[in-house]
């Protein structure tokens, strides 16, 4: 892509002065977005095309399904038609315009008027009276061309060919989305269905405690009120079965609304979520994302229209020339219609016109032309500054996901065997069976948040896949 003035303005003010000092900070939990920052390796993860990012088959055939299918996508490539349509409008005003004109006609003057005294006194020829009603045979060609002095019609021209390349980055940064909110989703999905069952199993082992604590109580060595706490226990995941089954419906309704399709199931590897392992990440250099990000390569295209806009406006100040002519065959009777060279009829014509008087709305114009250039820098500066905070967002989350999952799951492996331990100990009267109970509730919120951060890491891997612009290419 080649980088024009505004790109280096914005590059050299964000990534080299210092402007979001936030993110280079020099403390610990700093370090991955200010390794983004100091990278030299160009190496980025944003090259890889999607189908080699995702390697679970079932998600790509969803993703390449909405590719094809998905409706707002869809309505995004009908408006490049738009712009590409603009784009040959804008052409034709700056070429020269011809067309043809055929008519025919009769008309009968009053006798008193001037011209039908005139023509009451006169002859059409040598002894012949003009003819009542006269008729009036015309078929040319006309032509009109306003000469592009100053170039107003070619940098409109310029300019919706800018709107165009950035509906074309518009699009793309729309299948970057998409991609992203379908492998968010199919994780989530595999999320559910794990969450699930888990909650399954922790019901059998509840329920067995359940058989326990009768079995208990019948002994006489528990009261009525232990029962009932592992029986409310009980019922509340059962009940709690339910409502992630609902989740679980609802997310899979999202992902068949993203392909374009009515609800139906959705194919996935649940089983083998937890041990789903996020790819090594190259972030490259910042620099990079210019050329990665669609986002940031359709404000830049904004950007270069609006400039373009500024000096077509600024051209209605100036004078406008305009060519006209005309040439072609003209008479009152069929029988002279072609004869050359009496009923040749032809004229050219220049006009030269300039505003004089009443330049408000031209000024206007030009003003709000002037105010959607400043507009569209500001949009500039706020996109690339969004990309580099998104990448150094999504670097942390990844690294920090890594760590707090690889103490999660020692922290599931401590609960579950607690469970064993608490339930011998109850067995042998050397627990409360509210040991019991709290035990096998935190074994269980442990594996939920387990999960819940092998979802995150998941999402972290889509996520700074989409921030380095990848996707789409």
């Amino acid at each position: 892509m080649r980088l024009n003035k505004y790109t280096f303005i914005l590059f050299f003010t964000i990534f080299f002065t210092g402007c979001i000092p936030s993110l280079v900070h020099k403390s610990e939990n700093r370090t991955v977005p200010a390794a983004y920052k100091d990278s030299q390796d160009t190496t980025n993860t944003a090259k890889v095309k999607w189908k080699e990012y995702f390697n679970d088959p079932y998600l790509n055939l969803l993703i390449d399904t909405a590719l094809k299918n998905n409706q707002d996508l869809n309505i995004v490539l009908q408006e490049i038609n738009i712009s590409q349509n603009e784009i040959r409008s804008r052409k034709g005003d700056y070429l020269p315009s011809v067309d043809i004109k055929a008519s025919a006609g009769i008309d009968k003057m009053g006798r008193y008027t001037r011209l039908g005294s005139v023509d009451e006194n006169l002859d059409i020829a040598p002894g012949k009276r003009f003819p009542e009603p006269f008729s009036d045979l015309l078929l040319s060609a006309r032509a009109s061309w306003e000469i592009d002095i100053w170039k107003k019609l070619r940098n409109a021209r310029k300019a919706a060919m800018h709107r165009y390349l950035s509906s074309m980055e518009g699009r793309n940064f729309m299948v970057t989305q998409i991609i992203a909110e379908i492998a968010n989703a199919y994780y989530e999905l595999m999320a559910l269905d794990n969450q699930l069952e888990t909650l399954k199993k922790n019901i059998e082992i509840q329920q067995n405690a359940l058989r326990i604590v009768k079995l208990e109580k019948e002994a006489a060595k528990v009261t009525e009120l232990a029962v009932r706490k592992f029986e409310a226990e009980v019922l509340k995941n059962q009940s709690r079965q339910f409502d992630i089954m609902q989740r679980i419906t609802e997310t899979e309704n999202r992902i068949n609304f993203l392909i374009g399709r009515f609800p139906q199931p959705i194919l996935r590897h649940s089983e083998t979520f937890i041990d789903l392992k996020p790819d090594t990440i190259y972030a490259g250099i910042p620099s990079q994302l210019l050329d990665n990000r669609p986002d940031i390569k359709q404000a830049e295209q904004d950007l270069q229209a609006a400039r373009l806009d500024i000096k077509a406006a600024r051209a209605n100040f100036y004078p406008s020339l305009k060519i006209t002519g005309a040439a072609g065959y003209n008479a009152y009777n069929a029988q002279y219609f072609f004869s050359t060279p009496e009923s040749i009829l032809y004229y050219l014509a220049g006009d030269l016109v300039t505003p004089l008087i009443n330049r408000n709305a031209i000024k206007a114009y030009y003003y709000s032309a002037n105010a959607r250039q400043i507009r569209a820098v500001y949009n500039y500066e706020r996109t690339v500054l969004e990309a580099y905070i998104e990448v150094a967002n999504q670097l942390a989350n990844i690294n920090n996901m890594q760590q707090s999952f690889s103490l999660k799951t020692q922290q599931v492996e401590a609960l579950t065997r607690s469970i064993d331990i608490s339930t011998t100990l109850f067995n042998s009267a050397r627990a409360d069976y509210m040991e019991v109970l709290m035990t096998q509730r935190d074994a269980l919120d442990s594996k939920f948040e387990l999960i819940e951060t092998k979802k995150s890491q998941m999402n972290a891997k889509v996520n700074i896949y989409q921030a380095l612009g990848g996707g789409w290419n």
